[in-house]
């Protein structure tokens, strides 16, 4: 009888263990998901920050195209005011739509990329649209490992009961896979 209890107490202990160590390993999981996702916005907030320094630079040259510097403007606006990372998501597409057609401008006023402002914000952007796109890799990185983890047996059943829930991939915005185009 005594063996028994020493059995069952065993097993109960490794059962123990294991929904501890596999608890915490979700949650860390999950804060490293989030963690991408803060430098996700860390960049996105680096390309806010340079995109109307540009823009004013451009606006400078180029009164004709306002409907471009409002749609960049708006789509800022629609950014701070995001309150999931979905719609954050969404809106910083929408600032790369607007962005686009901004660089499809330039590219068709050769003056513009002589203007040593313009030309050192471009280099600027650039590299924040490579750690953006650095990022984001990461992120969705992160999030198919944690989504792979709670949805595979029997840390699945882990996860459930403690509210482990899906973590939406970052996507592209439909149509962005579409080059710009601008009009004059």
């Amino acid at each position: 009888m005594k063996k028994t209890l020493i059995i069952i107490g065993v097993i109960v202990l490794i059962i123990a263990l294991y929904v501890w160590t596999s608890f915490n390993g979700l949650v860390s999981m999950k804060e490293g998901v989030t963690a991408q996702w803060q430098q996700v916005e860390t960049d996105y907030q680096r390309r806010f920050d340079l995109i109307p320094n540009l823009v004013e630079s451009v606006k400078g040259a180029m009164k004709q195209e306002e409907s471009i510097f409002t749609a960049i403007a708006d789509a800022r606006t629609r950014y701070s005011g995001a309150q999931t990372a979905s719609d954050r998501a969404l809106a910083a597409g929408q600032v790369e739509t607007a962005f686009g057609r901004l660089l499809v401008v330039m590219e068709n006023y050769p003056t513009l990329k002589s203007i040593e402002t313009v030309q050192n914000l471009m280099t600027q952007l650039e590299g924040t649209e490579n750690r953006i796109g650095v990022a984001r890799q990461r992120y969705n990185d992160g999030v198919r490992v944690y989504e792979t983890t709670i949805k595979r047996f029997p840390k699945s059943v882990i996860a459930s009961m403690f509210g482990f829930d899906d973590i939406n991939y970052f996507e592209a915005d439909s149509g962005a896979e579409n080059a710009p185009k601008v009009n004059f």
